[in-house]
């Protein structure tokens, strides 16, 4: 019998929605919204609003593209949270009414949690290297940095996280104050590759276990676009190449710093990388770094999962509808995980 999930995510500025079958992707398509930048950063309102414009085309496309009828689907996964709570609010009620029109289950999906699994997403184009339990996941994106220990799909915990901002708002926040367009850190990746990473030093936080700091960081990186504008009125635009490699290289190490003490006090060499920042071409090649130096096991997910994308729900709906882990009419998105 064949499992069939269709996967809901709209918890930020991206409407998506796929078609998984079994474990192996049959479509993945992601609606953005570019009007956010002309603002900087995503607005709230602007996003619910073009999520209720993008939802019903999307999932039709979805659907159409995986070649199947939407009575063949076993199940609807959406994302719950964490998110902006009118943008989660589009696809959770979309979800309500599909499954209710289609007489199937329900499913729901911690955002997080399906960053870390869609590296278990099966492709027809290619096989698919698995991580194998348990393993580590570093988790960073514009939003959330955290070090997850996965004992299984649905056994994860944090061991170590940001405790003020995360590596993606770094690059976002460092990137616009010196007047790069948003989202930053695609600009800052390709501005580095031509800079010298050690052209100028920033401030790393000093911080316990296995967590994370980068508020201290901006605040030297401001600090030093301060200075160095006070003495050169064109330093920001004569130094951007420099400035973008030290802010990326301090980044990465920062990052790659926890999670190499990690991986040595857990004694685990299986490690994963997942979140919009896994993008990053300097976050890759020193996984590959590590990997060689420290007999990692590493898993890079395909750029197209970096990103927020259904097909990440999609396989989390799969796993969680083999165990019949369905939920009620009555559940409501939340935007943040209170611990």
């Amino acid at each position: 019998m064949n499992v069939t999930i269709l996967g809901i995510e709209s918890s930020c500025d991206d409407t998506s929605a796929a078609v998984i079958r079994n474990g192996v992707m049959l479509s993945n398509i992601i609606a953005g919204q570019k009007i956010h930048e002309e603002y900087g950063g995503v607005v709230p309102e602007l996003a619910s609003r073009a999520h209720q414009q993008n939802i019903i085309p999307v999932v039709d496309q979805a659907i159409k593209q995986a070649g199947i009828e939407k009575t063949e689907l076993s199940a609807v996964a959406f994302t719950r949270g964490p998110g902006l709570l009118g943008s989660l609010l589009v696809g959770v009620s979309f979800a309500k009414g599909f499954t209710t029109a289609l007489d199937i289950p329900m499913i729901e999906v911690n955002h997080l949690q399906a960053h870390v699994l869609a590296h278990f997403i099966k492709q027809k184009e290619y096989g698919n290297k698995q991580p194998e339990f348990p393993f580590l996941c570093l988790l960073v994106s514009g939003g959330n940095s955290q070090i997850i220990l996965v004992r299984a799909y649905n056994a994860m915990e944090i061991v170590g996280q940001t405790i003020d901002d995360a590596a993606g708002e770094a690059f976002d926040k460092c990137s616009k104050v010196m007047g790069l367009p948003y989202p930053g850190g695609p600009f800052i990746d390709r501005l580095a590759q031509d800079g010298n990473p050690k052209a100028f030093r920033l401030s790393k936080p000093h911080i316990s276990a296995y967590d994370y700091s980068f508020s201290g960081l901006k605040t030297s990186f401001l600090y030093l676009l301060r200075d160095g504008l006070k003495e050169n009125p064109f330093f920001i635009e004569e130094n951007k190449t420099d400035l973008s490699a030290s802010l990326q290289f301090t980044i990465i190490e920062i990052l790659m710093d926890k999670l190499r003490k990690a991986s040595n006090d857990l004694k685990i060499k299986e490690i994963a990388i997942a979140g919009g920042v896994s993008a990053n071409s300097g976050l890759r090649k020193a996984f590959e770094e590590h990997a060689e130096r420290y007999g990692w096991k590493i898993h890079i997910p395909p750029f197209a999962f970096t990103t927020d994308n259904a097909a990440m729900v999609a396989m989390s709906g799969h796993f969680k509808y083999l165990d019949k882990e369905f939920c009620s009419m009555d559940v409501v998105p939340f935007s943040r995980i209170i611990v």
